[in-house]
């Protein structure tokens, strides 16, 4: 029986399968878009049918970019919980998104056990409380 369902957004393949190997070892189920654009088009379509419970995204994306989507997600799913995943860490990047709503910003490469923990924190509702 699955913990939930996370959709992981990525540009590059083999972060969404090396995501995806992790988290459903850890029992979550994932669902995988290459970019922003198809993210919001597999989560519009009945409004969110594969029942996503928690997004992990990248910021540096083609097409519909990382932030365009995050922006997206946060207005129209406020109540699904996401995580950024970036190769490319900025602190004001950062701190934006967190004023913005996301609940976690984590830098690649991870290790299973950080982005378990993240995953895990984010679905108990365990979300960063600091001030900016």
């Amino acid at each position: 029986m699955s913990i939930g369902r996370i959709l992981v957004v990525d540009d590059e393949e083999d972060v969404r399968k090396s995501v995806r190997l992790i988290l459903t070892k850890a029992g979550y189920d994932v669902v995988e878009a290459e970019d922003g654009d198809i993210a919001i088009k597999r989560l519009i379509i009945n409004t969110n049918p594969f029942k996503v419970g928690l997004i992990i995204g990248d910021h540096e994306m083609p097409n519909v970019n990382g932030m365009e989507a995050i922006a997206y997600f946060l207005q129209e799913f406020p109540s699904v919980p996401i995580i950024v995943l970036t190769g490319h860490p900025m602190l004001a990047g950062a701190i934006d998104l967190f004023k913005q709503g996301i609940v976690d910003y984590l830098e690649k490469p991870i290790s299973p056990e950080k982005l378990t923990q993240a995953v895990h924190k984010a679905y108990r509702g365990d979300v960063y409380e600091g001030h900016f």
